[in-house]
């Protein structure tokens, strides 16, 4: 009441604080950032240590389980997971909530840089990498050309566009994908080393003394001191060949004799590929405190400048742009929030026939929202896609704050009151309900802050664009609408001038409103007082049976809601139906990266023979493993071997499908023309990446165990049960453990005895089925660019075809004999093409899509196939892990926290109204409004989710909204008249009007976003229809059993106060003579 009666004595001062909160406001419309999600802060971070050519059983004994044991001293670690592929150990390090990820990441490096002393000779520090939605990439700068080959794309894409983005703010990106690094390649022919009896080491050997780097020196030769570089290092390409091999006699043999010299690149590891041809792209992502929007712009408007640096025949575009999904959410609100203000004008121009109270009501609706974003932005949150939904949410809830206020108005200048005291009673009488309804939505909302985990950053941003719309809203309610009522609303004809009005306390005046509702004094009666003369007739015909109704009421209810529970879909966000998806391809183990690329090939074409070539906007492609110098590349997209290829496709936004279906035709396709390839459908939205935490498919089960063969025996049984699930697809394991090898066994003693040692044996294998890269580092420089790149050699591919050529690997330099197959036997066998742990547990996962069913579901019938198998083995673990963890965290912390807001709501009703029973008596429309949002949810097809849970818990705050304003009437008549059943009579009476404006209004405000037709439709519809469905049962019940539900608890509830105080004369302990 302090607070309106500031705003009435000092109403510039007012009219100061909105203003400076729009202008204010509008400056952080402008200048805040924009991101796609909140700034999840989740606790993960990622180590990559490459070592080329050790296998995957290698680098998991050598580098992955040696991290596990070191990693456990740094604090805050909850569980450690590694990926160990050829050259590679990648490792996940999760960490608890609340962990300083500042401290733990500093820990982590300097234990990283500990362990190396004991890592096989040659191992460089890892990279380490803080992972959060910002290091997910939000798009791909893709380079491509007619005449180029991939190798030298990559080099402009590393020299020239890559080292650019320092000009722009915020912008990072992993090295390209697609190529592999310039190098000096020596090919060298097997046929003529053992001619000359020479082995590769002794090339290797030549390379590295003839080619060396070496720091100049000074001379100081009168006045001048000169630098004195040398030619150490070689000045051409072609000069490499000009290396002397003079051995014994020999004085003209040289590499070029032996081996041909190009300015190559290294051997090929993966290819991308755009619209089927050899391409070089990055991926763009955007560093921790940026905005996306901003950077993806600036990265836009700063093309031509890249495109400049490149020749003429390359092109650069920016393809599957993530960005634009949090810009259709804005448009989506801008459109939401003018039509709600609209509709919510025109209800209260249709209810009271006043144009200038609509304008009022509409006003207030855009400052609110305005000045919400500007507390956003001074409580350091962007907008997103979380906070976008909570102003949307918003919208609905700001409707009634004004709506009341100004019908509350009306209601008393119907009295015949002057404008002024009408406008000053009407405001302090809904003032101290109103602070008790803002305080109950906003407990709706406070268990956010006590949730942990992805649940609790993403709920979070939107309670708090909520919670400051809200009080905003409330502080206009209560000083901007009573100073703008007071300057352009009109005098009314007093519609009841008999009713007296004493200016301190309007009750009285309130109830002989009510018994004057059926007539005007005019004798004309409104439409409206009609039907409310039907509505309350109907009332005291129920009123009588109220203990069978409530009694029905609540059994009904709470039974249907158990029952629709039950039964309803569960996922944590709406299901898109967008126009890209991700496919990764699984060609049989070992498949070489070429044989690869063609099925990658013959699979866009599958894919644009299903939808048309003229739908098709583009499809990106990467096949194969990343090059080992790129080992931060894999955390972006891990690719396990050759035989797998990741490929996008992006739809024409025109063409209309379902994706579902779409996939389904895919799958049957690939069977048909490629039955060999194994795929999978993985997320590509950046919003299912991040809650998959990694899992490539929304259904993934792991299996951790000491005992490698039985974790591969029981996955294949988990495979066979999933696999009779019908709606689940691609089921299959997710790491490779049959990939091919050829064994290479050693006979140490015969190796001595022909005068050979291990080393001799291990270099000349790596140098001759890999590079000499591994074994020994040897650098060029090309004086063009003054940029450094490595020599290697090798023996070309083609030259090392079957087992013979690997059995005459010569081994002794100048010396033909002994070869390889003198003092090793080779076998064909299989090995691990992935090896993953879970701390130190080996672990294996089973990963399947789902097809037009809610997630919720099939985690249910998964864990139920998995039961099925009977009891586990001993020291066998199995998990569903990724969206299915994530699904039931959020749900679970949601459920709780709707729990505890509605214990919270209930205590401070308690403590309110001095009675849990009346408390009680408010809480009697929850479980309409469960049901009502449940019932048109199930209706409708849409799931239990993130959105449409807080449509519930926004129903809820609104339901009681209602329930508090209507019970605290009918308390407050009782105190008056004693009678509790009259006062239920008069109570419902006083609200129906504003209770139908206010509900009616917000129902029209949801319906675009309930209708799924805007941007973004499908992921924010089933949010406004759980509002609808919640706003429509808690009317009901508000109007229908909340009445009924009181005069039943308090018709025999004495009007004495609870006050214990004997010196209160209100309290059954008053003492008379203690004032005599």
């Amino acid at each position: 009441m302090n607070l309106i009666r500031l705003a009435l004595r000092k109403p510039i001062t007012i009219l100061v604080i909105v203003a400076a909160l729009f202008f204010f406001g509008i400056s952080a419309v402008r200048t805040i950032k924009i991101d796609i999600f909140p700034k999840l802060d989740l606790p993960v971070m990622y180590i990559a240590h490459p070592f080329g050519g050790y296998t995957p059983t290698q680098m998991e004994a050598y580098f992955g389980k040696q991290y596990i044991n070191i990693l456990l001293y740094v604090n805050g670690i909850k569980s450690i997971e590694t990926k160990n592929i050829q050259g590679l150990t990648l490792i996940k390090v999760n960490f608890y909530p609340g962990t300083n990820m500042a401290q733990a990441q500093a820990e982590l490096s300097a234990f990283c840089n500990r362990i190396q002393a004991i890592f096989p000779p040659g191992s460089q520090p890892p990279f380490i990498i803080r992972f959060d939605a910002s290091t997910l990439p939000v798009g791909e700068l893709v380079l491509s050309s007619e005449k180029r080959g991939n190798n030298e794309l990559l080099d402009l894409a590393n020299t020239y566009v890559r080292s650019s983005f320092t000009t722009i703010p915020g912008l990072v990106s992993a090295p390209p994908f697609g190529g592999n690094l310039r190098t000096v390649v020596v090919k060298a022919d097997p046929e003529l080393l053992r001619s000359h009896n020479l082995t590769v080491d002794q090339l290797v050997e030549a390379i590295r003394v003839n080619n060396q780097t070496s720091p100049s020196g000074n001379v100081r030769i009168g006045n001048i001191n000169y630098i004195t570089p040398a030619n150490t290092t070689i000045k051409n390409v072609k000069d490499f060949e000009d290396i002397p091999l003079f051995k014994g006699g020999v004085q003209n043999l040289y590499l070029r004799d032996v081996a041909t010299v190009e300015d190559g690149a290294d051997i090929t590891a993966g290819y991308a590929l755009v619209n089927g041809k050899r391409s070089v792209y990055l991926s763009i992502a955007k560093s921790g405190d940026a905005s996306t929007w901003e950077v993806v712009q600036k990265l836009k408007a700063a093309m031509p400048k890249f495109q400049a640096l490149l020749p003429e025949d390359v092109k650069l575009t920016y393809e599957f742009d993530q960005s634009v999904y949090v810009i259709n959410s804005v448009k989506s609100l801008i459109s939401e929030g003018t039509i709600g203000a609209i509709l919510t004008g025109l209800m209260v121009l249709l209810f009271l026939g006043d144009p200038r109270g609509a304008l009022i009501v509409i006003l207030t609706i855009p400052t609110s929202i305005i000045a919400a974003v500007l507390c956003l932005k001074i409580a350091g949150q962007t907008i997103n896609i979380m906070t976008l939904s909570g102003l949307a949410l918003a919208i609905g809830i700001l409707v009634d704050e004004s709506t009341v206020t100004i019908e509350n108005i009306h209601q008393h200048l119907d009295m015949g009151k002057p404008k002024g005291l009408a406008i000053w009673d009407a405001c302090k009488e809904i003032a101290f309900p109103k602070l008790l309804i803002l305080f109950c939505i906003l407990a709706v909302f406070a268990p956010a802050f006590t949730m942990g985990g992805i649940p609790g950053s993403l709920f979070l941003p939107l309670a708090l664009a909520i919670g400051f719309a809200m009080v905003i809203s409330y502080f206009l309610a209560q000083t901007f609408v009573p100073i703008m009522a007071n300057w352009i609303m009109k005098e009314h004809k007093p519609v009841h001038p008999h009713i007296s009005h004493k200016g301190d306390d309007s009750w009285d005046e309130k109830k002989e409103l009510v018994e004057r509702v059926d007539f005007n004094d005019d004798g004309r009666i409104t439409l409206f007082d009609k039907f409310r003369n039907r509505f309350m007739r109907f009332i005291n015909r129920i009123l009588p049976a109220r203990k069978i109704i409530v009694s029905a009421y609540i059994v009904i209810a709470l039974g249907l809601v158990v029952l629709l529970l039950s039964n309803i879909g569960r996922d944590v966000l709406p299901r898109g139906n967008g126009s890209q998806f991700q496919l990764r391809l699984r060609a049989p183990e070992g498949t070489r990266v070429e044989t690869t690329e063609e099925k990658t090939i013959l699979a866009a074409k599958a894919i644009r023979d299903i939808v048309g070539a003229e739908n098709v906007s583009i499809t990106s492609s990467y096949v194969g493993q990343h090059p080992g110098q790129f080992s931060i590349s894999p955390i972006y997209l891990f690719m396990a071997g050759p035989q797998e290829a990741v490929m996008q496709v992006a739809l024409k936004e025109e063409y209309k499908v379902n994706m579902d279906q779409l996939k389904d035709k895919i799958r049957a396709k690939l069977k048909e023309v490629e039955p060999d390839v194994q795929p999978s459908f993985e997320p590509i939205e950046l919003t299912d990446k991040i809650l998959s935490q990694g899992s490539p498919t929304p259904v993934e089960i792991r299996m951790s165990g000491r005992n490698k063969k039985l974790n591969e025996e029981y996955a294949q049984k988990v495979i066979d049960q999933l696999k009779k699930i019908p709606y689940l697809r691609d089921v299959q394991l997710g790491q490779s453990t049959k990939y091919p090898a050829y064994k290479v066994t050693i006979d140490r003693i015969r190796a001595a005895q022909l005068g050979v040692d291990l080393n001799d044996i291990s270099r000349s294998l790596t140098a001759s089925t890999s590079s000499s890269r591994y074994t020994d580092k040897n650098i060029w420089i090309d004086e063009k660019s003054n940029l450094s790149y490595s020599v290697q050699v090798e023996i070309p591919e083609n030259k090392m075809t079957d087992l013979h050529s690997m059995m005459e690997i010569p081994l002794l330099r100048n010396s033909a004999r002994p070869v390889l197959g003198d003092v090793a036997t080779i076998t064909r066998d299989t090995t691990y093409g992935e090896a993953d742990n879970l701390g130190a547990l080996p672990t294996l996962s089973v990963t399947a899509n789902t097809n037009n069913i809610d997630l919720g579901t099939a985690t249910k019938d998964v864990n139920k196939a998995i039961a099925s198998l009977g009891e586990l083995p001993r020291g066998l673990t199995v998990e569903l892990i990724g969206l299915s963890q994530t699904l039931t965290d959020t749900l679970d912390s949601l459920q709780d926290g709707l729990l505890v807001a509605i214990i919270v709501i209930f205590l401070m009703l308690a403590a309110n109204f001095q009675s849990f029973k009346v408390s009680l008596v408010v809480l009697t429309s929850v479980p309409a409004v469960l049901l009502g949002s449940l019932l048109l949810l199930t209706i409708t097809g849409s799931t239990l989710n993130l959105q449409s849970y807080m449509g519930i818990i926004m129903s809820v705050g609104v339901s009681i909204s209602n329930a508090v304003l209507l019970i605290t009437n009918a308390e407050h008549l009782r105190m008056h008249n004693g009678d509790a059943l009259l006062s239920a009579k008069e109570s419902v009476a006083l609200r129906l009007r504003p209770i139908l404006m206010t509900t009616l209004a917000m129902v029209a405000g949801m319906i675009p976003m309930a209708s799924g037709l805007g941007e973004s439709g499908d992921q924010t519809s089933p949010l406004g229809r759980a509002v609808i469905g919640g706003l429509i049962a808690s009317t009901f019940s508000t109007l229908f059993i909340l009445p009924l539900v009181f005069a039943w608890a308090q018709g025999k509830t004495t009007t004495q106060s609870v006050s214990l105080d004997p010196e209160d004369k209100e309290s059954k302990n008053y003492v008379p003579s203690l004032h005599e």
